[in-house]
Order: C-alpha cells, then structure tokens, then sequence
C-alpha cells in the first residue's frame, strides 16, 4: 500500500484530495494545525478506514513540528511515497507590502516556502530508497512567471520562489525516480473547498461557467501521483477554468 502525507489536510482542498487518495488505496499522514472538530469529523467519517489513517497536529511554520511529522509517517506506515503541501497561510486582508507586520511577512514566507525546504529535506531520502517519489505544491495563477499580485505581495513572493524549488527538485531528484509537480487552484472558495463537481454552482466570472470545486483540484494531484506520470515533472498545472483572479483589482 502506497503512503501519502499531506498538510492541512483536514478540511477545505486538503479534504478533498486526501478522500481522493483514500479512495485510490493510499494509507494517509494527515496534517492539521488546530481544528480539532474537523479531525473528529474525519475520523467518523472514515471510520472504517481508520487502520490506514493518522493525524498529526502541528504548525507548517515550525521545523520541528515538520520534522516530527516526516517522523510520525514513516515509524507508522514504513514508507512515504507522496508528499502534497496543501498548506499555505495566507493573509485575507487586502493591503499593501509596506502595511504588512514582520510578522505577518515572516509567517508568509515560513509556512509557504520554508516549509518546503524542511519537507523536502526529511521526505527526500526516504524516497530516494524506495526509487520512487511523488511530490505535489500548491502555487496560484501565473506563478511560474512571477507576476505582480497587488495585495498578496509576502504571498506570492514566497510561491513564486517555490516554483523555483519545485523545479529544481524534479531535476536534481529525476534519476531516483521522483517527480515534483505544481498545482495552482483559481477561484475555489467556501463549501466549493469540499465540493464535488457534480456540485458546482454557476459562475459567470469563469469563461467554464462554474464554480471551481475541491474535486478538481484532487482530480489534477491524483493524475499527477499515478506511476504512469512519471513524463511529467517540473510542470505548473492550473486549474482555473480559464478566469483571471491575478489582476480582479487592478
């Protein structure tokens, strides 16, 4: 049985793509930072699959928190054969770079980009041995490009130097094996996060005509974790239904 780990993967995106790899016969690290009542919902839910399941809590900004997650899947499940960032704090107040707190820049930069580099660091070598690997980001619209995000600027600095770590792990990692990917989500808000598609409701922002849904984005991870992926690698996915959410202020 093939493990996966992912990050904030209690509810929202993260939900939807871990009942995704649940599905496909994956055994589950499940991430999560404080929502307690989500994770008692969860393992309800997946009551049945609980043998295959454990929840570790910890905060992405922290490495010793990362480090002891990367720990906690491989002492239980033996293996680690994707690993999906699904978190990524964010920063919902629309202001401008100079208006942001130290802390605030410093949470942006940690919990989207440091925490890549303490993943891949304690994550690599396990699949490096088993000659074989999986690796998902999360970035947004147009990140391979680096472009200007008015009032997400500690945001998309910190994904936009993800997709450079993104692809420079697919090629110093390809010969064992390991593929790193990005997926960028365009505009999927509030119930959609959980949403299958044959639950999407009318969007008349998206040239596609509907809302975009968890499920979409767990279609897109699932596609890119499959053995018989292994072409694509160093690639961003987006998954936008062709809107245009960079520049909705401009």
């Amino acid at each position: 049985m093939r493990h996966a780990l992912i990050t904030a993967g209690s509810k929202g995106l993260g939900k939807k793509v871990a009942e995704a790899l649940l599905n496909h016969g994956y055994s589950l690290t499940i991430n999560y930072k404080s929502d307690e009542e989500a994770v008692r919902q969860l393992k309800h839910d997946w009551r049945d699959n609980l043998q295959h399941i454990q929840f570790v809590k910890g905060d992405v900004t922290k490495k010793e928190d990362l480090v002891k997650l990367v720990k906690n899947a491989y002492e239980r499940f033996g293996r680690i054969d994707v690993l999906i960032l699904n978190a990524g704090p964010y920063v919902f107040e629309r202001k401008k770079l100079v208006d942001y707190t130290d802390d605030e820049w410093d949470e942006m930069v940690s919990g989207n980009l440091t925490s890549a580099f303490h993943l891949f660091k304690c994550v690599i070598p396990y699949m490096r041995d088993q000659q074989y690997g999986r690796i998902i980001t999360y970035g947004f619209q147009d990140a391979q490009n680096a472009p200007g995000w008015l009032y997400r600027s500690a945001f998309a600095a910190a994904k936009a130097g993800l997709v450079s770590l993104t692809k420079t792990i697919s090629i110093e990692e390809a010969e064992h094996g390991i593929t790193a990917n990005m997926v960028c989500p365009g505009k999927i808000t509030g119930d959609m996060k959980e949403a299958s598609i044959q639950d999407a409701v009318e969007d008349k922002e998206t040239p596609v005509g509907r809302s975009g849904t968890g499920e979409d984005i767990a279609r897109t991870v699932m596609f890119l974790c499959a053995p018989e992926s292994d072409m694509i690698t160093g690639s961003v996915l987006e998954v936008t239904g062709g809107i245009n959410v960079l520049h909705k202020y401009r």
